[in-house]
């Protein structure tokens, strides 16, 4: 994105309502190269009337990955891709920007790229082995471990079919030729207060909070930080990583559950890693019997320089492993009993055999010394309130007990995960905002040590409010819109959210008998506003009388599309963009009149 310069406040927080000086630049480049693409479209328009747009891609899992392909190979055919200036993504959608800005400039070779990425997804799946190296990485590379990590290995990777550890930061020479990437996120905690700015962005320059105007250079998101200023470095998160931020809200909280116990359960079943756990685990006490032999050795030294020592001496004197060494089978199975407890009450059935096994298990372990909290009475297992709250302090109590018993990085991540599926910790990062003391920033976000940042589907499937910033000066946002279930919730959610925050947006009216076949093209427009154009993926256009088919077929949660599904999607998902092609040029048309007879009507008014 042209020569990379050092942010303007490096290792520091920025606080201001502008852009960063690499962005502008970026801006001013990309805008000539727009502007370019509009003559070759035949589209008047001078130096200063060049439009802003913005590309919105919403969540959606694969769908929205390969959807968003689809829809901007079109794009590139129609010759509008270069009239973008931004694309921005939340969940899915920025599965298919992490894979296209691996490739530098790949709007200039879409075709090639779009042939690699398909190639990939249609692939094999990456080698328990290497998941587990990825795992361990993740595991010892920073000082919290959350869910997101996790979901990273064992979901995302599942349809992305690599590990991709390059950075984002590492992107910022690589694509001068491309729209600028913003990929969006939610702060979990301003969500579930309400109360200040949950809308996160990330591209490759700055991290931070969009409305807010609060932000870190992007390399430095995840350090700890106080007062503003950064005092402990933590390594920058890679692009697997920062996919599984994104895109973790497939489903329901409970089918994510249920999955993700599920997946806990056939990765620490499996041979290969019971292999590993026990290989760790001789290889430990060979150490520790290596060490203790080489005690005795100069036990008897000293013995032999020494024979006035009383005869305990030589004990004090001895080195001891004071670790057990628990048999890992049954240490293990304690954690698939605990894994298989949560399942049972997930799916509505009685854990209490799974608990009785735990304590039987962990007593013989101990020697009768385990202390699990009381067992939860037969009484109160249909109390499901109760229930829930005997299941987490349980798993914590019972992870507390193992975490003691084996010293192996594998068992050791398993409790982990128990542990933060228990209290459900999902990106969890130091707060760079902590204990600052500047009134430009709502107060809860400068309190806790730490936030939460999680999938933006949570609150909002499409990133509108990365690209309604005012320093960003967008005049038009074509919305792709995958999500499931109701095609103009997530822009009748923008509207809503704009009117209360007083954020200039159209008004957003759809005909009611629209909303299970929808029409493939909706503008909406207002005064002062970005206009808005809104496509659904399935609508009565490209699928017929067939829509709700469409959508049961390419469900948000479910194992990796086919080559056959993918061609189709990719298909249905195009047929947005070429059969709206003259429409869309229409739009950007009239944008460009508005900003035309803006500039007149400013002329006017100083005269």
């Amino acid at each position: 994105m042209g020569a990379s310069k050092s942010l303007e406040s490096s290792g520091e927080v920025r606080i201001k309502h502008s852009l960063i000086n690499n962005e502008k630049e970026f801006v001013v480049r990309r805008k000539k190269a727009v502007l370019q693409s509009l003559k070759n479209l035949k589209i008047s328009c001078s130096r200063k009337e060049v439009p802003n747009i913005a590309l919105l891609g919403s969540g959606g899992g694969q769908r929205a990955m390969v959807a968003l392909l689809g829809s901007l190979v079109q794009l590139d055919k129609a010759g509008l891709l270069d009239c973008i200036l931004y694309l921005s993504g939340v969940s899915g959608s920025t599965w298919c920007m992490a894979s296209l800005y691996k490739e530098p400039n790949w709007s200039t070779k879409l075709e090639t790229v779009k042939n690699k990425i398909i190639e990939r997804i249609r692939g094999p799946e990456v080698s328990l082995t290497d998941a587990m190296a990825k795992l361990k990485k993740y595991y010892y590379g920073k000082d919290f471990f959350s869910l997101t990590d996790v979901w990273a290995v064992m979901v995302v990777m599942s349809y992305v079919k690599e590990i991709d550890e390059h950075t984002l930061t590492e992107q910022r020479n690589q694509h001068n030729k491309d729209p600028f990437p913003i990929y969006a996120v939610i702060d979990k905690q301003s969500k579930q207060s309400n109360d200040g700015d949950p809308w996160f962005e990330i591209n490759p320059y700055e991290a931070g909070y969009s409305l807010s105007g609060v932000f870190v250079d992007t390399s430095d998101f995840g350090s700890q930080f106080h007062k503003g200023s950064k005092i402990k470095h933590q390594d920058e998160f890679d692009m697997l990583y920062l996919q599984a931020l994104c895109g973790s809200a497939l489903a329901d909280e409970v089918d994510i559950k249920k999955t993700m116990w599920q997946k806990i359960k056939d990765f620490f079943q499996n041979e290969k890693t019971l292999e590993a756990m026990r290989k760790e685990e001789h290889e430990r006490t060979d150490e520790v019997m290596r060490k203790e032999k080489e005690t005795e050795g100069k036990e008897a030294v000293l013995e032999s320089l020494s024979m006035s020592c009383p005869p305990h001496s030589a004990d004090e004197c001895r080195f001891h492993s004071d670790d057990p060494i628990s048999p890992i089978d049954e240490c293990n199975q304690a954690l698939m009993d605990l894994v298989n407890m949560n399942i049972s009450v997930l799916n509505g059935e009685d854990p209490s055999d799974f608990d009785e096994s735990i304590r039987t298990n962990l007593n013989e372990l101990s020697g009768g010394k385990s202390r699990l909290i009381p067992a939860m009475k037969k009484a109160r297992i249909d109390d499901k309130t109760a229930e829930k709250v005997y299941i987490k302090h349980f798993t914590l109590n019972v992870c507390e007990y193992l975490s003691s018993q084996l010293h192996n990085w594998v068992f050791d991540a398993g409790i982990s995960i128990c542990k933060c599926m228990a209290e459900w910790i999902w990106g969890r990062k130091y707060n760079f905002l902590h204990n600052m003391t500047d009134e430009a920033v709502n107060s809860t976000l400068l309190q806790s040590e730490t936030r939460d940042y999680i999938d933006a589907g949570m609150l909002l499937n499409s990133p509108y409010f990365s690209v309604l910033r005012e320093d960003r000066d967008i005049d038009l946002i074509i919305s792709l819109d995958f999500s499931d279930g109701d095609p103009f919730m997530t822009v009748n959610g923008a509207a809503e959210t704009c009117k209360k925050l007083k954020i200039p947006f159209p008004e957003v009216k759809v005909p009611s008998d629209e909303g299970k076949k929808p029409k493939d093209f909706y503008v909406f427009k207002g005064p002062n506003s970005p206009t808005v154009i809104h496509i659904p993926l399935f609508n009565a256009v490209n699928c017929g009388d067939k829509v709700e088919d469409w959508r049961k077929k390419y469900r948000t949660f479910q194992g990796a599309y086919s080559a056959e599904m993918i061609a189709d999607l990719m298909d249905v998902a195009g047929k947005n963009i070429s059969n709206n092609r003259e429409k869309l040029k229409e739009q950007i048309r009239a944008v460009i009149e508005e900003k035309r007879f803006g500039r007149f009507k400013n002329f006017l008014n100083i005269n």
